[in-house]
């Protein structure tokens, strides 16, 4: 038996034709682009002259060719998703349900689309009710603006999938809906996610490119100010806004509104709560209530006792319950960091212009939809000329069978057929074959006077009209006056105002705004550590008291520094070596009493040979405000804060020091202030802080001599004099003082808080402290009553004023100055700290005001107000 002849059974070497040999590479390369290009022109981008994509579009022209206008009855949506299903989109009934909701949404839609009848969801991520049980009609805005003359041949039709039907490739739009409603979309490579705006700005915008052709974005930008989202809530800043239009990709930072509001309920104390009332576009409340509350849960988010929905049909109402010893600034602030309650909108305006994907930017995208907007223009235009030539042409006919109405009678009566009457008034009148068959099918009642005048008359206006139509196809500006104008009767009827305030502000949230700004003291010990505590840590007490352990072990660790100051303040640590590093308050660990504290090599690259010798306190960096330095060796300059602004983080080079010299003492100080001096042996110096004794110099420079000290004295202290208090001084000074004992009478202040390191210390009046000349011996502030006591501390003092003292073995007594007697400069003083055995005073701090009164206070200045003096020398 032979072998049977088929496909395949050639000799070898032989090719059958049906096979087409081809390189898988460049037929998967071939398919897989079509595939593409399939899913991103017919599925995923929106067209950038209607904002639609194919699915919307079957969508509102089967609502429409179902008669499911504004002024109709609603109809069940699975009648509308059936027609569309049928006729024009071949997929899922789930895609088509799922559009024609999402259009039907005010939280999605910034104007929606379609009117919905039932559950169509919420901002919750409710799912809607099935399509059985939800009912739809069009709304009047997407009649009026995107189906209008959709029948006056303004837009191409094409056949649907069948070959059955046709549908319009785009909408005969006259907004810019591409822009008013945003769109999303996932294609292949590409994606698409442009932000809704306002439909009376859009128009705005049209309406001024029209008339300035060159008009540039900035100035269009001042039009359209940014996204108008429907769920409202807040932009921070215009820079994404800026970056999105003028390159068409952009991050614009969304904020919801909230609100911080003390509630009042009978039987319980007042608190305060933060109530949420509006969130960022697409953002879900159900989710974001949850989140709060596992963060609250997870000890991630602090401050917060309660979380509750009081949203109902008038409104959201979001309400989170703080603890009341909360800072409701501080746990807003938190939520918008932590939670979805402040969010990025990733602009990225892709759409499809002439069938192509196209990155567009804000004025291209208007120019793209006014091109069009002009090309359906004259379409319809030409339309309704061809439609009125038509009719005229007609009614010539007429005319001329009225002027000639009995032989035209005849003729008809003696024709034996309508063909044959046709044929002969075609000859024998002139007439074309759609006048002669117009004339044959007019009725009897036409032949009236009447309606022959109604016939005269319509030519007439058919005349103006066709005239006024060729004017517009000839005239351009005739059409931008038609948009201008169609524009303007849309803006007047659906406009509706902005919903999304746009801040002036920066985006983000830095760290210090989650941080409360309480007043801490910051300590360091000889070994190096860091830490921070509250103040209210150490309650104020009588003097003499014994006072807290402020370090781990009073054995261990000795208090080389120590200041108090605000969390929100830059803390600047100075070395030996005139270095100058800059940390913020916050960051440095705030811990217990008895906690060691974290090594300061821990928080700034400080190199081991360096020895931090001093601390301060700046609350801003303003060319008003000098750093006033003195080392070791009894030099002293002055430079301003402003140098000091932008310190690197392995710091800046803050003074020039001579070999053996150290820098030790940095205050805050100001043109005009004055500086006092002292001594370990109680000698103090007191001079003008001005362009004569001592005036700015630059970061490098290594200053100038500032005391004149005797053999085997060494400076011990130094602080600064308000501009003020100082003039109160120099006009105080009659006549020279010398050492003796001058009058104790009791002031009202300033004074000079003096203390010793037995613990001993007085206040004197700062008029006791006459003004000299730099580089002086000074004048004595304090005899000592035991052998080897010594000067510690030298602060300026104003009345109402609370103080830390501070000993070597950490121990610290909070104590009000009021409580310090006043003395002369030749007491001795009174017992301000009781100390330990071995133990010694080392240290005397101010303790700052709150932040609240020093805000106050800064409003309301006056000569003797103690806050300038707080802020002069926060140490």
């Amino acid at each position: 038996m032979s072998d049977p002849v088929g496909p395949g059974s050639g000799a070898p070497g032989e090719s059958d034709d049906r096979i087409i040999q081809t390189d898988l590479r460049n037929e998967m390369s071939r398919s897989y682009l079509e595939y593409a290009m399939s899913v991103i022109v017919g599925r995923a981008l929106p067209d950038a002259r209607d904002g639609l994509k194919p699915v919307h579009r079957r969508i509102l022209y089967a609502m429409y060719e179902l008669g499911l206008t504004s002024d109709r009855p609603y109809r069940k949506c699975a009648r509308v998703v059936g027609e569309v299903l049928g006729k024009y989109h071949p997929h899922g009934d789930t895609a088509v349900y799922d559009a024609l909701v999402r259009m039907a949404q005010d939280f999605s839609m910034r104007m929606p689309l379609i009117d919905g009848h039932g559950n169509f969801g919420s901002v919750d991520n409710d799912p809607p009710a099935a399509m059985r049980y939800t009912e739809s009609r069009l709304q009047a805005l997407t009649t009026d603006s995107l189906l209008e003359d959709i029948e006056a041949e303004t837009v191409e039709f094409a056949d649907n999938f069948d070959g059955s039907q046709q549908e319009p490739t785009v909408m005969p739009a006259r907004i810019p809906q591409l822009l008013l409603n945003g769109s999303s979309g996932i294609a292949v490579g590409m994606a698409t996610n442009i932000p809704p705006h306002n439909l009376g700005e859009l128009i705005d915008g049209l309406k001024a490119l029209i008339s300035n052709p060159d008009l540039n974005d900035q100035g269009l930008m001042q039009i359209i100010t940014g996204p108008d989202f429907p769920t409202g809530g807040q932009i921070l800043g215009r820079n994404g806004i800026r970056e999105t239009y003028l390159s068409g990709r952009g991050s614009v930072t969304m904020r919801g509104v909230a609100e911080i509001e003390t509630i009042e309920s009978p039987g319980r104390p007042d608190r305060d709560a933060v109530i949420i009332t509006q969130l960022p576009y697409q953002t879900n409340k159900a989710a974001l209530i949850e989140r709060i509350a596992d963060m609250v849960n997870d000890k991630k988010l602090d401050g917060i006792s309660d979380i509750r929905d009081e949203s109902d049909r008038d409104g959201m109402r979001v309400v989170v319950e703080l603890r009341r010893d909360s800072y409701p600034q501080v746990v807003l602030n938190n939520l918008f960091k932590l939670t979805p309650l402040q969010s990025n909108f990733s602009a990225n305006m892709l759409s499809l212009v002439n069938g192509e994907p196209v990155l567009l930017t804000l004025r291209k995208t208007l120019q793209v939809f006014l091109d069009f907007r002009i090309e359906t223009i004259e379409k319809r235009t030409r339309y309704f000329l061809r439609k009125a030539e038509e009719r005229d042409h007609i009614l010539l006919g007429l005319l001329l069978a009225l002027d000639k109405l009995d032989p035209i009678i005849a003729l008809i009566r003696a024709a034996s057929d309508s063909a044959t009457a046709k044929k002969q008034l075609q000859d024998l009148h002139g007439l074309t074959e759609i006048q002669a068959d117009a004339i044959l099918q007019m009725q009897l009642r036409r032949l009236t006077a009447l309606e022959a005048d109604k016939i005269r008359l319509e030519h007439e206006d058919l005349v103006d009209k066709i005239a006024d139509f060729k004017d517009i196809l000839d005239r351009r500006d005739r059409v931008l006056s038609i948009i201008t104008d169609e524009l303007s009767k849309l803006k007047e009827r659906y406009a509706t105002p902005r919903l999304t305030e746009i801040l002036d502000l920066g985006g983000g949230l830095e760290d210090i705004d989650l941080i409360a700004n309480e007043r801490s003291v910051v300590l360091l010990t000889e070994t190096g550590y860091l830490k921070r505590m509250p103040v209210s840590e150490f309650e104020s007490t009588s003097r003499g008291t014994r006072g807290k352990a402020g370090t781990r072990s009073q054995g261990e660790e000795a208090v080389r520094l120590f200041i108090s100051c605000n969390d929100h303040d830059t803390l600047l640590l100075f070395s030996d070596r005139g270095v100058a590093y800059a940390l913020p308050t916050y960051r440095v660990p705030q811990c217990s009493r008895a906690a060691k504290g974290t090594p300061v090599v821990q928080l700034l690259p400080i190199p081991r040979e360096e020895a931090i010798t001093s601390l301060l306190s700046v609350s801003s960096f303003d060319d008003e405000s000098h750093l006033l330095m003195l080392t070791k060796g009894g030099f002293i300059k002055r430079t301003s804060v402003s140098a000091f602004s932008k310190i690197r983080s392995n710091g800046l080079i803050a003074i020039g020091l001579e070999e053996g010299d150290a820098l030790t003492w940095v205050r805050l100080a100001a043109s005009g202030d004055s500086v006092l001096i002292a001594s370990r042996t109680g000698m103090t110096i007191h001079f003008r802080i001005n362009d004569n004794e001592l005036r700015p110099l630059g970061r490098t420079a290594r200053g100038v001599r500032s005391m004149n000290l005797r053999s085997g004295d060494s400076l011990v202290s130094m602080d600064v004099l308000p501009k003020e208090l100082a003039d109160q001084v120099a006009s105080s000074f009659e006549e020279d003082v010398d050492d003796g004992v001058e009058s104790s009478a009791v002031t009202e202040g300033p004074w000079v808080l003096v203390a010793s390191a037995t613990g001993l210390g007085k206040r004197v009046p700062v008029t006791q402290f006459r003004l000299q000349k730099r580089a002086g011996m000074g004048l004595r502030a304090m005899k000592f009553r035991r052998e080897g006591d010594e000067l510690v501390g030298l602060r300026v003092l104003g009345y109402g004023e609370e103080l830390l003292l501070v000993s070597e073995r950490g121990v610290i007594v909070r104590t009000s100055a009021d409580k310090i007697p006043q003395q002369s400069r030749a007491a001795t003083g009174v017992r301000l700290q009781r100390l330990d055995s071995g133990d010694q005073l080392s240290e005397v701090v101010l303790v700052p005001p709150e932040p609240e009164e020093q805000a106050l206070q800064a409003e309301t200045p006056s000569s003797d107000d103690t806050s300038e003096l707080n802020e002069a020398t926060p140490l």
